[in-house]
């Protein structure tokens, strides 16, 4: 696969709330944000486009990223799927790990398994460590590949024992279910994830299965309408990182679950690295959803670890923490009378009631138009037009039911939303080994600026950085992200007594798979490592075969806390990541131009109604300085800098503020 073209790069994000877009050229950086339009997303990225008013013939290459994946899974929307397997195993998925959904929950149950009981099925046949066991019976085979036809299915995930390790029956499987049903789209588990550990395997196979049609006919969509427009067909944003051809995605289903969130960490490492803070922990507050992650020396920390709508998908993804806080998240009381935000979102359609799309329910949008930190008749999008009257009936409405005023309200739900991301970066900081007073927050999406500085303090951070193109970061992240495949083979064996020599193959083995997937690629070797007896592993850089023991004490005292040197390391699984780099824009911040302070209003910090400037970020420049209280407006989001803060705008265009008493 060839690296794009020369050109413009594109790069469109599509959220709940709305869809933004990024183009770079030599001539700058253009932005555009559009509504999301939730029944066909793919017409929300042509219309940013047209927004943008980029020229088709100009476009080099497309970068995209969305929820699709994402929300088939939250929503159990995807494909009528089956499972094939080893006879006598055909509850894997139902039995799972026989852990508690919730530990101290007796009531709780975990989601149902993607594929019901009646549609698994399976085949007389037995692999083993060490490799056949039992033939494969034709016979049981047909049986299975009839008992499919005839069960209405539009996906199967084939899913044999020891598959990862000795796939010749599996691929069989997969070929006659192929010949049979040619409409139907088939996923082996020894393509989708070639790993020991039977319950993960069979969980990420399925998933990809359920995923692939729904993800495939709306790429086809979306590749038709760019095609239509003179556009290159898109590049799509998996969950790990990098971007792939839209055929591979298609393909790939489960590894486009996190694509959105991704594209937002790849821009926020991006400029973050640029203007010196190389330790961060990104903040992404959208429409519908916040997402954090952890980026360390500059670099998107990924894990294999990840369960999506309570589906484990054991594949490379960044390493995002979700959660259902976001400027369009619901705020209702419950039957005790405590105030709640989220999970249900108000979404693009209706929205907030301050849209005036005809919506009645009170959000957190409305509270922070309510506090003035958003300014009545803001328009958002191009089509929204901020109603500070229709955000105080709905608050008023809510207030009523809880025994407190519209202020009251807003200010408690500005309280509860920001309790639960500070919860969200506690899991990717403190519960990852990570001290958060260490890093510094970067904070993005059309939200995220008017949080920043409350959970900075909360968490002890000194140093808030919100980047100019804070409000489409996700978008400029998806232009920048480097084409990336990732490879994997299992190599159990203890460190101390491995084979150098297949060590050795198995990396050139995948070497081989990446130079025929893509153009020239830089290649990085890591591994999957454990003590012995334990039950999960790390990941850790294998570029030095010599260093590994050592890597791997020194990253399970940094994630636990201690290292065991007397007790044997074993390895698990060789990985390879292979990419092929675009290059980066350089963010060369100008100087002011012209004034900066765009006049004042009132807004509420802690219950204090204070009359505060608003500057216009778009004439702020490098050395522009600022001291709170105040309010940023940027071109697609707001900053609320707090009594205490103060800063300036560095030479890459971030806002990096710091706490007086820091």
């Amino acid at each position: 696969m060839p690296p794009p073209s020369a050109g413009t790069r594109l790069g469109v994000d599509v959220g709940g709330t709305f869809t933004d877009l990024v183009a770079l050229s030599e001539g700058g950086l253009v932005t555009a944000k559009v509504p999301s339009t939730p029944r066909d997303q793919s017409e929300g990225v042509m219309n940013a486009i047209d927004t943008a008013e980029v020229e088709a013939a100009s476009v080099g290459a497309l970068a995209h990223g969305m929820t699709v994946a994402t929300n088939a899974l939250l929503e159990r929307r995807g494909a009528r799927t089956a499972l094939v397997t080893t006879e006598g195993f055909r509850d894997v998925l139902e039995i799972a790990r026989q852990n508690r959904a919730s530990l101290y929950d007796l009531a709780r149950d975990r989601p149902p398994p993607l594929v019901p009981r009646d549609l698994r099925f399976t085949v007389k046949e037995r692999m083993g460590p060490e490799g056949e066991i039992e033939p494969l019976d034709e016979a049981s085979l047909r049986g299975t590949v009839e008992a499919l036809r005839g069960a209405g299915i539009e996906a199967v995930a084939v899913c044999l024992l020891f598959a990862f390790a000795h796939p010749e029956h599996e691929k069989r499987v997969g070929e006659a279910v192929r010949e049979a049903l040619p409409d139907v789209h088939v996923s082996l588990s020894s393509e989708v994830l070639p790993e020991f550990r039977e319950y993960e395997r069979f969980s990420t196979t399925a998933a990809d299965a359920y995923l692939g049609p729904k993800l495939a006919a709306y790429l086809k969509n979306l590749a038709d309408k760019a095609g239509s427009a003179g556009v290159p067909a898109p590049l799509i944003m998996q969950s790990s990182g990098g971007v792939v051809p839209i055929g591979d995605a298609a393909a790939d289903a489960a590894g486009c679950v996190l694509s959105g969130p991704a594209g937002g960490v790849v821009g926020a490492a991006h400029v973050g690295t640029l203007g010196g803070y190389g330790d961060l922990l990104t903040f992404d507050m959208g429409g519908t959803s916040t997402d954090v992650a952890p980026i360390i020396a500059g670099e998107a920390q990924t894990t294999t670890e990840t369960v999506v709508a309570g589906v484990p998908i054991k594949l490379p993804m960044v390493d995002v923490h979700t959660v259902s806080a976001g400027g369009g998240s619901v705020a209702w009381a419950d039957a005790g009378g405590a105030l709640r935000v989220g999970p249900h979102s108000a979404g693009a359609e209706p929205g907030p009631a301050g849209y005036g799309k005809g919506g009645e329910e009170p959000t957190v949008t409305d509270a922070n138009l309510a506090l003035g930190y958003l300014a009545d008749g803001t328009e958002l999008g191009g089509e929204v037009v901020l109603d500070r009257e229709l955000a105080g009936k709905a608050l008023s409405s809510l207030g009523g039911r809880l025994g407190l005023d519209a202020e009251e309200a807003a200010l408690g739900i500005v309280r509860v939303a920001n309790a639960e991301m500070v919860r969200a970066l506690r899991v990717i900081s403190v519960e990852r080994g990570l001290d958060p007073r260490e890093f510094a927050l970067l904070a993005f999406g059309g939200a995220g600026g008017m949080h920043a500085c409350s959970l900075a303090e909360e968490l002890g951070m000194g140093t808030v950085l919100v980047p100019r193109a804070g409000g489409v970061l996700s978008a400029l992240g998806l232009a920048i992200s480097d084409l990336r495949r990732d490879y994997v083979r299992p190599y159990l064996a203890p460190l101390d007594g491995m084979d150098a020599e297949v060590f050795e193959d198995r990396y050139r083995e995948m070497e081989a798979a990446a130079a025929d997937d893509l153009e020239d690629p830089d290649n990085h070797r890591r591994a999957d490592l454990r003590y012995g007896g334990q039950s999960f592993e790390l990941t850790v850089d294998a570029d030095v075969p010599e260093d590994l023991a050592e890597r791997f004490h020194a990253a399970h005292e940094g994630r636990y806390g201690y290292r065991m040197e007397d007790e044997p390391v074993e390895l698990v699984n060789l990985r390879l990541v292979a990419t092929v780099p675009v290059e980066k824009p350089k963010l060369d911040e100008p100087g002011p131009s012209g004034e900066v302070e765009a006049g004042r209003r009132g807004a509420n910090f802690d219950g204090e109604w204070r009359e505060v400037p608003v500057f216009d970020r778009e004439k702020m420049g490098e050395g522009s300085e600022v001291e709170g209280p105040a309010i940023v407006e940027f071109k697609e989001s707001t900053c609320v800098v707090r009594p205490g803060w103060r800063g300036a705008v560095d030479g890459v265009g971030n806002l990096v503020l710091e706490r007086e008493d820091g």
